[in-house]
């Protein structure tokens, strides 16, 4: 019994952490690029009583043992970097990754990197993020700008009004070996980890990089009536490790009580 109140109580804490991640996921589920997070549990250590394969007294081998499992621990909060939906704004700095790869970002001298493709022009001229990060490579779009295209390949170019060419520039895309892996520091951006290895930088559409949508961006990739049904399996599965709880507690109080 009290082997239980402490295997109920890792189910407990396991829930727990499954509904901060299910809040976490829906919070978001208006952000940007966001791409929604997954739970991943396993089970513990297990009390062995009787090994399966045994000999017993007879001189037969026993076919199943006897184990009684500990409880379960969370093992990974995993990224699923599954495609969001695209929205078109019409924005001449907006723009949306057709496929794998990331945004790279330069940040207090540091690359980090995001699927957020809603850019903006500072007082230079170049562009950056909400939060005035660079876009990489970097780009500052000349002023008597009145014409910006940004073809699927990553081809910048700015023109005026006489449709002459101001300036040109090649964006690229970065890839991971493992984009699960990376590190989330919010603001959607990622850092790199040995976890997700080096990144590899190509021209959108080429080595397996997605292509750019101009004047698109992604939406998250929260399915917002799949994480309610978690959300209830979730509630229900806190709901039965209390119950076991209670129940262990109610049989140590009739063992208590058994001399009376």
């Amino acid at each position: 019994m009290i082997r239980a109140l402490y295997s109920a109580r890792t189910g407990l804490n396991g829930q727990q952490t499954q509904l901060d991640v299910i809040s976490n996921n829906l919070a978001n589920v208006n952000t940007g690029g966001f791409k929604k997070s997954r739970t991943q549990f396993e089970d513990l250590f297990y009390q062995t009583s009787r090994a399966a394969g045994a000999e017993t007294a007879g001189g037969g081998q026993v076919p199943t043992g006897v184990q009684v499992g500990l409880g379960t621990r969370v093992t990974s909060i995993q990224k699923i970097f599954t495609q969001g939906d695209y929205t078109e704004t019409g924005s001449d700095l907006d723009m949306a990754i057709e496929g794998d790869g990331f945004f790279r970002i330069l940040r207090d001298g540091n690359d980090f990197y995001t699927r957020a493709g809603s850019f903006k022009r500072d007082s230079e001229g170049y562009i950056v993020t909400s939060n005035g990060d660079r876009l990489q490579p970097e780009f500052a779009i000349p002023e008597g700008t009145t014409y910006l295209n940004i073809d699927s390949g990553g081809l910048i170019v700015a023109q005026d009004s006489g449709n002459n060419t101001l300036a040109s520039s090649q964006l690229t895309i970065s890839s991971f070996i493992n984009p699960a892996g990376l590190n989330s520091i919010g603001g959607n951006l990622y850092a790199e980890t040995e976890a997700s290895g080096a990144p590899t930088e190509s021209n959108p559409g080429t080595n397996g990089v997605g292509s750019l949508a101009h004047r698109f961006l992604e939406t998250s990739n929260v399915d917002v009536s799949e994480e309610m049904v978690n959300l209830i399996i979730t509630q229900r599965a806190f709901e039965v490790n209390s119950k076991a709880i209670t129940t262990a507690d109610q049989l140590l109080e009739i063992a208590n009580t058994l001399k009376r």
